[in-house]
């Protein structure tokens, strides 16, 4: 299913609960194609949680995903891919025993062989140290060889919308580096990309549009414009936890990665 720049990806009112408790609460927000969304917020605002549920991996509690008129939640993971939404979740979870190779085949077996082949064609255009790694195993890796599989991962079932959780965490600022292009490029095909990602200036560098979630609610929705201009919105945004009585306030959130 290939992507087209002006598609929308609508969360409407997406509540979530885990460990039995409600982590987020009636979120609502727009990715659009052919541009990076940024979603920045503090460890615990529940981002992670929203993502799991978007790719069917949680049941809402409430609310819609909504596609071409169409409600994905709840759905099973299998058929919201099918639609065109992939999922890179936190953590560079991989097949860790299976070749890179062996990973990226994992990702198209509901493609017919000639969309796979296009699919993992596109992905190593975009990922080229990754061909001299097609027959090494996973486990093998470095972080930054093993969050290039995750997405190639992503990108090779030809997708839409592609969600990606914490690009940068574990990794080298080199290596950060070296990804945000490929985001960028991502995004330029027509596919719509929602980012989630503490250092907020390496999201708002790329992204359109910008959303704020903290205590499981959407606090801010804007241009990321508006917050590389007004830094002070980020900062209100992320102090709401001290403010409402939270231990402490997060770190802040306009930090970038070390050089």
């Amino acid at each position: 299913m290939s992507a087209s720049s002006g598609d929308r990806l609508a969360i409407e009112e997406l509540s979530v609960a885990r460990g039995g408790r409600t982590v987020v609460r009636q979120v609502s927000l727009e990715i659009t194609g052919g541009e990076v969304t940024a979603l920045l917020g503090p460890n615990g605002a529940g981002k992670s949680s929203m993502v799991l549920a978007i790719g069917g991996v949680l049941k809402p509690l409430g609310g819609k995903i909504l596609l071409d008129g169409r409600d994905f939640a709840g759905r099973r993971p299998e058929r919201i891919r099918g639609a065109g939404i992939a999922i890179v979740p936190e953590g560079r979870r991989l097949l860790p025993e299976l070749t890179v190779g062996e990973n990226l085949r994992v990702a198209t077996y509901t493609l017919s062989g000639a969309d796979a082949d296009t699919g993992r064609t596109r992905a190593l255009e975009l990922f080229p140290e990754l061909e001299k790694r097609l027959d090494n195993p996973a486990r093998a890796l470095s972080g930054g060889e093993q969050q290039m599989v995750v997405l190639a991962q992503a990108l090779v079932s030809h997708p839409r919308f592609v969600v990606i959780d914490e690009l940068s965490l574990g990794l080298a600022p080199v290596v950060v580096n070296r990804l945000v292009p490929t985001i960028r490029s991502i995004a330029e095909s027509g596919i719509g990309v929602l980012l989630i990602e503490q250092f907020a200036t390496l999201a708002l560098g790329l992204a359109n549009r910008a959303y704020i979630m903290e205590g499981g609610r959407i606090q801010f929705s804007g241009l990321a414009s508006q917050l590389r201009e007004n830094p002070e919105l980020l900062h209100g945004a992320y102090l709401l936890r001290g403010r409402n009585g939270a231990a402490g306030a997060p770190a802040p959130a306009s930090a970038a990665p070390p050089p």
